[in-house]
């Protein structure tokens, strides 16, 4: 994480981390961005690009969708998928050159030619993928054309210059997106293989594209929106579509349950650092209101009450395990009440036998 210091005396209770501190990965990130690029003469203060990212984030600008749907390990597996994001060759698809494949002669052109490079690829480990699949999509309601025309500039500014790809957009969902299906293996040699601090790098740079496009777009982590639980696997995801308890719900219930029955809370390190950490945020964002709280300026005062109401609506930090803790005591609660009723109701139903008796 870029430490940068501060102009701001030491000591002080208001001294905390650089402003992107707060839409930062905990990862390095892999280059520096515009709002992470102080001003020189006030490396404190809030410099233009910041100031525009703070707006999008408490003004809740639609933020992207950028997913690594999986990768593709033998030929058969990756014939397939470029079968599919064509829909069998119905669906145009754009290389990596601009060229178009129309059809099914162009997608079985595609198919043989990365068919012919995995042939040649022989240093490639057998469980060593041919190409990484991704998805980029935005909320319903997105011009589309706008999408695609993103998705083609993100992935030349990322991929063109090193990695074979193809891209593909579907209509067919009520939000607009786009298949990009790219080549493993670079030209340089190098296999692709993104860290956690790429895919943020590569979710800003596609709404950067966006918003060059008058699209409205954000691409901040969870922490940034007060939210600490991470995403379930489609794995996990699939299971319980299929009404099998996956075992990381199996443990995570057992664990609570026994913590829940015995009265007695667990202590987890990543507790406490998870609360820092929110707080930490939460803090940055009310120190920066109170700076264009004291500006003067009208429209500073207005996106402060704005950043004080966005921290107002956090959600309280809650993990998974909160979260399931919370589901079992309810229901421990529920059915002591319903037990205590179905007893008060037994006592009812005595003195009413107990007076017709009489």
């Amino acid at each position: 994480m870029n430490r940068r210091q501060s102009s701001r005396p030491a000591g002080l209770a208001s001294e905390l981390p650089p402003i992107s501190y707060v839409w930062e990965t905990p990862n390095r990130r892999p280059r520096r961005a515009e709002w992470d690029v102080p001003d020189p003469a006030a490396p404190g203060r809030l410099t233009p690009a910041m100031r525009a990212k703070l707006e999008r984030i408490v003004r809740r600008a639609p933020e992207v969708m950028f997913k690594i749907t999986g990768r593709t390990k033998s030929v058969a597996h990756l014939k397939s998928h470029l079968a599919y994001i064509t829909r069998n060759g119905e669906i145009d698809g754009e290389t990596e050159q601009g060229a178009t494949l129309a059809g099914r002669s162009g997608l079985k052109d595609l198919q043989q030619r990365w068919e012919d490079d995995a042939g040649l690829d022989n240093k490639r480990r057998r469980d060593g993928s041919l190409s990484v699949n991704i998805i980029l999509s935005m909320p319903a309601g997105t011009d589309a054309v706008a999408v695609k025309d993103s998705a083609r500039a993100f992935a030349i500014e990322t991929f063109g210059y090193n990695h074979d790809y193809v891209f593909v957009q579907h209509l067919d969902d009520k939000h607009p997106h786009v298949h990009l299906t790219v080549r493993s293996l670079g030209h340089d040699g190098k296999r692709l293989n993104p860290r956690k601090a790429d895919l943020q790098a590569w979710r800003e740079r596609f709404a950067g594209e966006l918003r060059l496009r008058g699209i409205a777009a954000e691409a901040t982590p969870r922490r940034t929106r007060g939210r600490v639980r991470k995403a379930d696997r489609g794995a996990v995801l699939a299971l319980r579509k299929r009404k099998i308890t996956p075992d990381v719900d199996r443990l995570a219930r057992k664990e609570v349950l026994s913590e829940v029955r015995g009265g007695r809370a667990a202590k987890h390190p990543w507790d406490e650092q998870i609360k820092g950490r929110q707080d930490a945020i939460r803090r940055r964002y009310l120190d920066y209101a109170a700076e264009l709280q004291r500006s003067g300026v009208a429209a500073d005062h207005v996106l402060a009450r704005q950043i004080r109401q966005f921290v107002k609506d956090m959600p309280t930090v809650e993990t998974r395990r909160h979260a399931l803790k919370n589901e079992l005591s309810e229901l421990t609660n529920t059915r002591r009440r319903g037990g205590e009723q179905g007893v008060d109701a037994e006592l009812r139903g005595h003195k009413r036998d107990d007076e017709r008796t009489r």
